[in-house]
């Protein structure tokens, strides 16, 4: 019996690694239809954020038969409870990347003030996804904790383009409209990084059976 909750278990984590490198793929379409203004990877994005949406119910399959036909002692219901977590800011990352890329389908053609800090901000935030599910299937307690703190950057790039979008707005340089477009966009991927840090949290408590803001 333990061996048929082990190898659901393995099931378990291998489906969340998958849901996990469909997120990172949406965010990287959504950034390439950004920067690029491709609407082939804007459709991959799309398409990617359906098949989350679908793993996401998947996964919630797969938790409730190991919760109603296996008998989990405390620690596998820390994990499972968890990835039941886990699995809803996965599906809310899907849904950041394809709300970029609506915006990015309606905006007004034209160059991003400093694009640079927004290309970095995606990039580092799509890291720190990857980083919180495999810190989940290793068990990386401090990989977790380090997904947690990078919040804060992800959280100082926003803070610098903000600035920027203002400043540039109060030279006059840029159309106000399209500048709130790009502080939208860099509001979302601000988002992903918050979610990131949720699946960090999580993973912290599945292995320690404390949630981070309980100690805080």
């Amino acid at each position: 019996m333990r061996n048929r909750f082990d190898q659901q278990l393995e099931r378990l984590n291998t489906e969340l690694v998958t849901m996990g490198a469909l997120c990172e793929d949406a965010l990287t379409y959504a950034g390439k239809a950004l920067f690029d203004r491709d609407d082939e990877m804007a459709a991959r994005a799309e398409e990617a954020e359906k098949q989350i949406d679908q793993m996401e119910r998947d996964i919630e399959t797969i938790c409730m038969r190991l919760l109603l036909q296996q008998q989990p002692v405390a620690r596998d219901l820390r994990i499972i409870s968890s990835a039941l977590k886990m699995i809803s800011d996965m599906e809310r990352i899907g849904d950041q990347a394809a709300d970029i890329v609506e915006i990015v389908r309606n905006m007004k053609e034209g160059e991003i003030p400093n694009s640079g800090n927004l290309r970095s901000m995606s990039e580092f935030a799509a890291g720190m996804v990857t980083a919180s599910i495999n810190s989940f299937v290793s068990r990386d307690l401090e990989l977790a904790k380090k997904v947690i703190l990078d919040d804060d950057v992800v959280d100082s790039y926003f803070d610098k383009i903000k600035t920027e979008l203002i400043e540039s707005l109060g030279a006059g340089e840029r159309d106000g409209e399209f500048l709130l477009d790009i502080l939208m966009i860099a509001k979302y991927i601000e988002r992903v990084g918050d979610h990131a840090t949720n699946i960090a949290e999580w993973v912290v408590y599945s292995i320690t059976g404390t949630h981070p803001e309980e100690t805080n």
